[in-house]
């Protein structure tokens, strides 16, 4: 079958809902929520395959998904044994830019090491043909040293326009750690796909400082989106109590975590080592909430079928429970809105999906695959 035939089918599947739809109200028209599948144990991200095959979905304990033709398959094989503790286990999910030729799948996930302590690894195996199992899984990354005790792993993984791959990982909650190039907590890292670092990475032949590594003084990164207007890789992070924060990261550049920081400590204390909001030698935030909602993944807009979001950017929302839409003019943010309050639930990845539609997870138990749009005008 023709590639568009099967693309045109994808899309006519995936807008077939599972459940009645229901409606919500946004500035720009009444939204439309369609539940595609449910029963998943907390879902963390998906990514869609080419030609009609449908869609990948992680779940956190471990398990990896294909949502195809309205169903969700039985856990596929080859994958990773996963330190699933606290926020750790299988987190995100992508595609290898040449997926067409090598079908390679990217998995990033929380990894034991032989002390108890885990961190983010990453790996890729090749989807078979029957889109039952990952083939000749390989680790091709892991953060180290290990130091989570099953907290703050990120973690998020994106290619830019010339095949780099970014990881977006968290500091383990060890908050020094961030500032130290010596180590992979805290760091964004820019890899080639296969784990090979790049000669013209920042940090390349600087003693005492990894390699890999990109910019740092993040906190935890949960999400990570391209610019598909500049090309440009911005991720997002939790703050503590306070500072939520949005950045386009530069090569080479510190973002102040733990040093700079909105935010204070869950015990209302001032975090130990912060010396302000805005300290010298530091990236302040891109954009940033001095109140938390939580942010986890990210989707910049840019599909034709619904124009009134168009240069939109959408973000997930765990502890406020909704969904975050930023108008963009140009990389200037000029206006937030709030949608999905009434849904009241943890929103913990959005993607835009092949059919202009956006794809939410939330975070639960028995969590969802939901689609969003805005409904037709009578």
């Amino acid at each position: 079958m023709p590639r568009l035939c099967l693309l045109a089918l994808f899309c006519t599947v995936l807008l077939t809902p599972a459940v009645q739809a229901a409606q919500y109200s946004s500035e720009k028209g009444p939204l439309q929520v369609d539940q595609m599948a449910g029963g998943l144990e907390h879902p963390w991200a998906l990514a869609f395959l080419p030609d009609g095959e449908g869609m990948l979905i992680t779940e956190r304990p471990g398990r990896l998904r294909l949502f195809a033709d309205g169903h969700l398959s039985g856990p596929l094989g080859g994958l990773p044994k996963v330190f699933a503790r606290g926020q750790g286990g299988l987190l995100d999910v992508a595609l290898s830019p040449q997926f067409a030729a090598d079908r390679l799948v990217y998995l990033s996930y929380a990894e034991a090491g032989d002390d108890g302590q885990a961190g983010t690894a990453v790996g890729r195996g090749r989807l078979s043909a029957d889109l039952r199992r990952l083939e000749d899984f390989r680790v091709i990354f892991r953060q180290q040293p290990k130091l989570s005790t099953g907290i703050h792993f990120g973690s998020r993984l994106v290619f830019d326009r010339d095949g780099h791959l970014f990881i977006a990982l968290g500091e383990n909650n060890q908050r020094p750690t961030a500032q130290d190039l010596d180590k992979l907590q805290g760091k964004l890292v820019r890899l080639y796909p296969d784990g090979r670092v790049p000669e013209d990475n920042p940090f390349v032949g600087r003693q005492g400082a990894r390699p890999e590594i990109w910019s740092y003084g993040h906190r935890n990164q949960q999400g990570a989106a391209l610019n598909p207007w500049t090309g440009r890789l911005w991720t997002h992070e939790h703050g503590p109590r306070g500072g939520d924060e949005l950045n386009i990261p530069e090569p080479g550049r510190n973002y102040g975590w733990p040093l700079a920081t909105h935010g204070i400590n869950y015990s209302f204390l001032p975090i130990p080592e912060a010396r302000g909001k805005t300290v010298e030698g530091t990236e302040p935030p891109h954009y940033v909430w001095e109140k938390s909602p939580a942010i986890s993944g990210m989707a910049f807009y840019d599909a034709g079928r619904f124009p009134a979001w168009q240069h939109s950017l959408f973000i997930g929302a765990l502890v406020d429970r909704c969904l975050i839409r930023l108008e963009l003019d140009g990389d200037r943010i000029v206006h937030e809105e709030r949608l999905l309050e009434d849904l009241d639930t943890r929103i913990r990845d959005v993607r835009q999906g092949p059919d202009g539609y956006l794809y939410l997870l939330s975070d639960e138990t028995s969590g969802k695959l939901l689609r969003l749009g805005l409904a037709p005008r009578e």
